[in-house]
């Protein structure tokens, strides 16, 4: 058995998953404060030299979950691994964003589209030389990208969905 706890939570201005940015490219700009638990603040140490960060969270709006979807970017069915959709047999996300500063074991981010109140399980530092790839192919989202900073969540992936 797999056992995960959070180590913060992730405030946004973002309710309700409808109208939420689908990737942080649509969330240029968006304020959000990612709430670390005081046991773990020791490990915050020397993060504030890195401009972007990586969170790992819990889609807790998400149950459930389909191999097949139908993605935001598309009209037709896609497999799942295929695909950035929320609703999957392990839950998580990630995204990228931009870290303004530390205080107090709050980290204050921008360009978050994350759902407010989210769990978060891990922070790691974006490292371009890492992370960063080149020769890279965008499979069926090729065309679709280009539509990404203007596209907005629906309920499609809720957690009044079934499986």
């Amino acid at each position: 058995m797999i056992t995960m706890q959070p180590i913060g939570i992730i405030h946004t201005p973002f309710r309700q998953l409808a109208e939420m940015p689908i990737q942080p490219a649509g969330a240029v700009g968006v304020q959000g404060t990612v709430e670390i638990f005081e046991p773990f603040w020791a490990g915050l140490k020397d993060l504030d030299g890195f401009s972007h960060i990586i969170l790992l969270y819990l889609f807790h709006g998400s149950q459930g979950f389909s191999l097949e979807v139908v993605p935001f970017l598309d009209t037709q069915p896609r497999g799942l691994f295929a695909t950035r959709a929320p609703r999957r047999p392990n839950p998580i996300g990630l995204s990228t964003v931009r870290l303004d500063r530390i205080e107090n074991g709050n980290l204050q981010v921008r360009n978050v589209d994350i759902l407010d109140k989210t769990p978060l399980l891990d922070i790691k530092p974006y490292v371009p030389e890492f992370d960063a790839q080149t020769e890279v192919r965008s499979g069926w989202l090729e065309q679709a990208r280009k539509t990404v900073a203007r596209r907005k969540s629906d309920n499609r992936f809720g957690s009044s969905q079934e499986s």
